[in-house]
Order: C-alpha cells, then sequence, then structure tokens
C-alpha cells in the first residue's frame, strides 16, 4: 500500500481542514479538546452528525448507493487523522457504525430502506442490547427469552451495559427464540422500539460518575417477527458481522498520536526546571517513546483493514487484533499521564471538562474555578473510563481466543 499523498489526496487534505475549519464551531472544538469518555453528550453528538450528513461525510464506509462517500484508503485514513487533529467530538456509533453495516450486509429491503435514512438523519438513536447479568463476554448464553405470538415475537429479560439507551429510541438485541444444544443456535438478532410498553431504562453510574450506560428491563415486551435481522435462530452469525464492526474498521491511531503530543507536552510543563525530577522525566519519556512505536505498528494494521473494508470485505479477526492493542494502548497513555500530572490529576472537577453524559449528585463550585493546570483536568476522568476499553465489545481475552484460532490456528 503506498502511503505517499498523491496531489489528489493533499487535495482533499486540504478540503478537509477549510471544512473543519469553517463548521466546528468553538462550543463543538471545547467539548473535542476536554472530552473524557469515548461518548460525547447526545445533543453533541448529534449536532456534529448533522453537520457530516449535510456534508455527505456521515458514513464514508457505506457503500454510496446508501450514503457513502466513495472514498479511497488514503482519504479515509485524511479524514480521521484531520477529524483528529481538528479535535472533533465523536459521533455514536451504535447506528451507524454497527447497526447500520448489519442491516445493509443482512437486512431485507424493506428494512434498509425504513431504517437507513433515519439512522443517518438522527430520527433514529440506537442502543446495542447485548450483554446481560450473567453472559458478558460468554454472550453465547443469553437468556433474554422471544416467543413466538402469531406475527409477533413476546421478549422477557434485562440487558445491560447498555450505552445510551436512557436517550435511545431504537436497540438492536440478541434474544433467544429457541434452546439447543449447541448455545449459538437459537438466538436471534432483533430490532425494537424503545417506546413499546413493557421496557424499563434505570441508570448505571459509571467510575468517573457519569451516566452513560443502563440497565434495560423488558416484560412481555411485543415486536414484529418483521424486525428480525437475518433468519430467526441465526442471530449468531449476524452478531459476529456487527462485532467485526464494532471491534474494528475505524481508526484509532490518529486519535491516540494526538493523545501522545498532549501527554508529551504535559510531560515537559509539569518537569521544565526540575533537574531533581530528571530520572523521572527520562522514565516518562520512555514510556511515551514505547507507546509511539506501538502505535505505529498498530496504525499499520489499520490501514490494512481500511483497505479491506474498501475493497467490500468484512474486517475479519484483525478487528480483534485491532480491538485488543487500540483499548491497551488508551489505557497505557492514560496510565503515562496520570502519572505525569501527579498531584494534579486528585481533583474530582466534572465541570471544567466534558463527560460523556450527565454527572448525577455533582455540584461545582460558585464560582467555577479548577485546581491546576487546564491539561491535567481530564487525566483522572480518562482513566477511569478508559478502564472498561479492555472489557467491552468483546474482553481482550475473548479476543485473544479468537485470534489464537482465526490466525495461529489453535
Amino acid at each position: 500500500m503506498d502511503l505517499d499523498w498523491s496531489d489528489a489526496d493533499r487535495r482533499f487534505r486540504d478540503e478537509v481542514r477549510a471544512f473543519l475549519d469553517a463548521k466546528l464551531t468553538p462550543e463543538l472544538r471545547h467539548v473535542g479538546k476536554t472530552l473524557t469518555s469515548v461518548y460525547a453528550e447526545y445533543d453533541v453528538g448529534m449536532a456534529w452528525q448533522r453537520i457530516l450528513l449535510e456534508q455527505g461525510w456521515l458514513v464514508p464506509a457505506w457503500p454510496k448507493e446508501w450514503g457513502g462517500c466513495g472514498w479511497t484508503v488514503n482519504q479515509r485514513y485524511i479524514f480521521a487523522q484531520e477529524c483528529a487533529r481538528a479535535g472533533t467530538p465523536p459521533v455514536s456509533p451504535m447506528g451507524i457504525g454497527m447497526c447500520g453495516p448489519v442491516l445493509i450486509g443482512h437486512g431485507t429491503p424493506a428494512q434498509k430502506a425504513h431504517f437507513l435514512p433515519r439512522m443517518l438523519s438522527g430520527e433514529d438513536f440506537w442502543c446495542q442490547g447485548y450483554s446481560e447479568p450473567e453472559s458478558g463476554s460468554d454472550l453465547a448464553s443469553l437468556n433474554m427469552s422471544a416467543v413466538e405470538d402469531g406475527d409477533d415475537f413476546i421478549c422477557n429479560g434485562h440487558k445491560l451495559w447498555t450505552t445510551h439507551a436512557n436517550v435511545a429510541n431504537w436497540i438492536f438485541c440478541l434474544v433467544r427464540t429457541a434452546r439447543e444444544a449447541i448455545p449459538q443456535r437459537g438466538i436471534t438478532f432483533l430490532l425494537i422500539d424503545m417506546r413499546t410498553p413493557g421496557i424499563e431504562v434505570q441508570p448505571i453510574i459509571s467510575l468517573s460518575g457519569e451516566h452513560i450506560q443502563n440497565h434495560v428491563f423488558f416484560t412481555d415486551v411485543r415486536v414484529p417477527k418483521a424486525n428480525a435481522v437475518g433468519r430467526e435462530g441465526e442471530g449468531w452469525t449476524v452478531a459476529k458481522y456487527l462485532m467485526q464492526f464494532e471491534r474494528g474498521g475505524g481508526m484509532s491511531t490518529p486519535g491516540l498520536f494526538v493523545r501522545l503530543r498532549k501527554i508529551e507536552a504535559m510531560i515537559a510543563a509539569e518537569l521544565a526546571g526540575r533537574p531533581d525530577l530528571e530520572p523521572e522525566a527520562r522514565a516518562l519519556r520512555r514510556q511515551a517513546a514505547e507507546a509511539a512505536v506501538q502505535i505505529s505498528a498498530l496504525e499499520a494494521v489499520e490501514l490494512r483493514l481500511l483497505s479491506k473494508l474498501s475493497a467490500g470485505e468484512a474486517p475479519g479477526p484483525e478487528s480483534s487484533m485491532q480491538k485488543t492493542v487500540g483499548s491497551e494502548l488508551s489505557q497505557r497513555l492514560t496510565e503515562i499521564a496520570l502519572a505525569a500530572a501527579g498531584l494534579f490529576a486528585q481533583a474530582y472537577q466534572p465541570h471544567l471538562v466534558s463527560p460523556g453524559g450527565p454527572v448525577p449528585g455533582f455540584v461545582p463550585p460558585n464560582d467555577g474555578a479548577g485546581v491546576g493546570p487546564d491539561y491535567s483536568w481530564t487525566v483522572a476522568a480518562k482513566y477511569l473510563n478508559d478502564r472498561a476499553g479492555s472489557i467491552y465489545a468483546g474482553t481482550n481475552e475473548i479476543q485473544r481466543n479468537i485470534m489464537a484460532k482465526a490466525i495461529l490456528g489453535l
């Protein structure tokens, strides 16, 4: 793969920069700079989604007939790189990044025609119903039931760690429509309107204090059979296809590089004029340099994945590699930043940053003042948020099992 930018690539880069300069408001830039979660608050994410949709750049990976850009691998890389540099807020991935590709690959013509345009516009905002109290990494053991009743399923069960269920109006769920000897069989992929009677949402407050995740309880919830994606009982195949897009297919390394540069600047600022701390400075700079090498290696994997996606292929088992290495590198960066910030990281001050959701019970100081330099304000909350990175989208232990089987043949 030739990554030397052509004249056309440079013109595209300039076009992206001009677009970001024109469309990123001071409020959106502030959120991008001070974000402590992998998600932005609903209103912020939707504001940026509408701007991207108007430009026609919301879903570069989708086929052009459904709103995709038809970009080359280089263009998709350039766009991700420039967005990271400019500090754009994230768009929620549950609809356009997960359920959308599934409908494009496995949905009926009617499902595509109805749901895809509404995903793009934000009229339908999605959450993911996978994990259950006794089914996390071992997802095939899920118990949420869907019993046939005429043209409907009657659903009962409990999903948890459901991101954005408190603001979503649709959820895609894995449900059990049959009990078979092999647990992966008898699972169906089902689209459920969150406004249906019998659905109750309760909050889960994260380590960093904000409300992003939720419990979702289903009691005799009636769902049309027409909302099943793929064949009844074959939802595991659909789910595996989706998880490849959840775990891979995006570009995390541009953002990791930007975060690394900020950490390097933090190290320099914290230790400037302190020769007595030179041993600590050397240790932190060495850790940052090691992270830079690892991010560069991950970048090569991501570019290979982008090449596959551009050729119409699914990400494949490399997505497990991307998820594992990317989440662990992200966690490593938070650890280096925490060490560099020192005592300033102890202050709890979500009023100075941009959490991924509301922070129940927090009362900011009357004067709105902060403790420590501004580069230290996001450090602790980001560290706490990133502890989940090696768990969600399938634990990294599960990802290593997938790689051992699919790539190494073990």
